[in-house]
């Protein structure tokens, strides 16, 4: 992993909102979509630069394709980091409330 490119991959505001969200699970397009609000074009865009950073991976599965965080010691170190100062900030709170309620009220996309 390149380090440079890892840390450029969390240098977008809408990137880290991904991030915070994966760290809570692994999601689709269509579960961010909903969860932040953004269009089809944004989150893949978004998850496209993830990915090539060296911090996102996905799996298909039917129809969908699920994202996750990655798991290496770079990755590792900076979820631990990323969920002590992410979790009671904003927007990242609010994203994390939404997500739970996405998630209870059963919209969340089919996992396999």
């Amino acid at each position: 992993m390149k380090y440079h490119e890892a840390f450029k991959g969390l240098a977008d505001p809408t990137r880290l909102r991904i991030i915070a969200l994966l760290l809570e699970q692994e999601l689709c397009v269509c579960d961010l979509m909903a969860v932040l609000n953004l269009p089809q074009s944004t989150v893949s865009r978004q998850m496209t630069r993830l990915k090539a950073a060296g911090l996102a991976s996905d799996r298909r599965a039917g129809k969908w394709v699920h994202y996750r965080m990655v798991s290496s010691p770079l990755v590792d170190d900076l979820r631990r980091l990323l969920q002590h100062h992410l979790a009671n900030g904003d927007p990242f709170k609010k994203d994390a409330i939404a997500l739970r309620r996405y998630v209870l009220d059963g919209h969340c996309a089919e996992k396999s």
